[in-house]
């Protein structure tokens, strides 16, 4: 799949999300399958003031490339000017938040609030393309709410602007993350545009995956929560594109992966706050293993990385003497 200049190794990628997609978690997800990987969203406002907390968002490695970084914003000349400053930092691709539904972002104009004003949202996509010398992206919902989806013409207008690709939520500002799913709008886009669409909203296994590559036409998946916790999910989409069966996660695996996302994390944040950022990682990856919810608790009041790793070190020794001795499952049946 190509977005530009721009070759994708495969056709599964993971979606930016504020307060989870620092450098350790696109890390491991780049390295289990994920084709491309992009970066918390980052106000170009606070960007061009270049202020400090928001350029921490932008560390990346070069492990990860292709590097895609998302802004968001409603003014077309703050983009263009953030989207200089993100080609000097070295991007492979500058993506354009016109999906995030929080208040606080849609009151500025940014976020979903672009999907009620197409001609806004065309500007900003037009004065970020003149200003960057890589592919520009988009990622937007299905429409500001039922009785607006306009997805289609607001990615027509993006696709016109000189966007290289669209990502479509397949839900609206209205929905949130509840459960509708609305892929026929997916779809619709995907049959107006000449551009890649890649598909995102409710992938949270190999089949969803391959249900909405089918059904909706799109270039490629994207997948977002069900990711936390479960970076493996990219693996396994893999696989079901090859037709092959889906990787095999033991209480090994789990176990290095969370202690390899830890020291990470300290190694990138420093470890008092890296400690407070994994602990809701560590209540993703422990989720429906036996006695989770337990050692979760215990966890959440640790404040030593040391502690930390020692303690989710006895909990798998545990679990795996359990399996050894019993034969029974680590992973509880209904989880």
């Amino acid at each position: 799949m190509r977005i530009g200049s721009v070759t994708l190794p495969g056709r599964v990628v993971a979606a930016p999300m504020a307060g989870v997609s620092d450098l350790p978690f696109r890390e491991l997800a780049r390295e289990l399958g994920a084709a491309m990987v992009c970066t918390e969203m980052v106000s170009a406002e606070a960007l061009v003031r270049r202020s400090g907390r928001t350029r921490a968002l932008m560390r990346y490695a070069e492990g990860e490339r292709p590097v895609s970084m998302q802004l968001f914003g409603g003014r077309p000349a703050v983009m263009a000017e953030a989207a200089r400053v993100l080609c000097d930092h070295g991007v492979d691709l500058i993506d354009i938040n016109m999906g995030c539904p929080v208040r606080k972002v849609v009151k500025s104009g940014a976020g979903a609030a672009l999907m009620r004003e197409p001609t806004q949202a065309a500007a900003v996509v037009a004065a970020v393309v003149a200003a960057a010398d890589r592919p520009v992206t988009v990622k937007m919902r299905a429409g500001w709410d039922a009785t607006s989806m306009n997805a289609v013409a607001v990615a027509r207008a993006c696709e016109q602007a000189g966007a290289a690709a669209v990502c479509v939520h397949a839900r609206t500002r209205g929905d949130g993350f509840g459960p509708q799913r609305r892929y026929d709008v997916v779809a619709a886009v995907k049959a107006a545009l000449t551009i890649p669409v890649i598909g995102n909203g409710g992938i949270d296994s190999p089949a969803a995956a391959m249900h909405v590559l089918a059904e909706c036409a799109c270039d490629a998946v994207m997948v977002g929560r069900a990711a936390l916790g479960n970076p493996w999910i990219f693996a396994a989409i893999r696989a079901a594109l090859r037709g092959a069966a889906p990787p095999v996660v033991t209480l090994g695996a789990r176990r290095q992966a969370l202690l390899r996302h830890l020291a990470r994390a300290v190694e990138v944040h420093g470890e008092q706050l890296a400690v407070r950022r994994m602990r809701k990682h560590l209540a993703w990856y422990l989720h429906g293993l036996r006695d989770g919810h337990r050692v979760k608790e215990a966890l959440q009041r640790l404040d030593s990385a040391a502690e930390v790793a020692a303690a989710v070190a006895r909990y798998f020794d545990r679990l795996a003497t359990v399996e050894a001795t019993s034969g029974c499952a680590a992973v509880e049946v209904g989880e």
